[in-house]
């Protein structure tokens, strides 16, 4: 049987990004501090995992029925963001530029992974655009210019075309390869304000 420091490492190294040291060093720093924060740490991770869930109208991720952006009558509701992560929204978010809503994908289209449009929240979003009080004139393209982030861009472009939206993508400001949540906050604020026609 483990022991519970080596099995609290082994927690810890399953998180992205957090090797052997890493999470030998957050173990023995829960392990020293005190008890009130293991318990607020364990209450957290069990609290998001209990109520978090998805947006009804842009699966964005909330602990109630709609987010706190679908909520927000000040928004501009003629123009939708679609972005790859709930992570990719809040990095737009942070540049305070953007007024509008959002609609999140939870992935990218990815043939040679075999995700494919059906696997990811694109279903969601058409009939989002089609319900009788959409007032939607614009849906902005956010993913990241990577292969799967294009080929995802090109086809809700070919998908949307024909509903008489306009269809615009971020301007490349971000650079090629890049994910979003790591873009900083001018370089993303710019490619949202120059975004271009698709």
């Amino acid at each position: 049987m483990t022991d519970p420091i080596t099995r609290l490492v082994n927690a810890f190294r399953k998180l992205p990004g957090v090797g052997e040291r890493t999470a030998t060093r957050l173990a023995f720093f829960v392990l020293n501090e005190p008890e009130e924060i293991s318990r607020e740490l364990a209450d957290a991770l069990v609290e998001v995992k209990e109520k978090v869930g998805l947006c009804e109208k842009c699966c964005n991720l909330t602990d109630e029925a709609l987010c706190a952006i679908c909520r927000d009558s000040r928004r501009n509701q003629s123009v939708i963001c679609v972005v790859e992560r709930t992570q990719d929204l809040r990095a737009i978010e942070r540049t305070g530029d953007y007024r509008g809503l959002y609609h999140v994908l939870h992935g990218l289209i990815s043939p040679l992974d075999g995700i494919g449009p059906d696997d990811i929240y694109i279903r969601q979003l058409v009939t989002r655009l089609q319900s009788d009080d959409a007032e939607v004139e614009e849906v902005i393209v956010a993913t990241s210019p990577s292969v799967d982030g294009e080929a995802t861009a090109l086809y809700l472009q070919r998908l949307l075309g024909p509903m008489a939206i306009r269809v615009s993508r971020i301007a490349s400001g971000v650079p090629i390869g890049g994910d979003l949540e790591y873009t900083d906050r001018v370089t993303l604020a710019r490619a949202i304000e120059q975004r271009r026609e698709m």
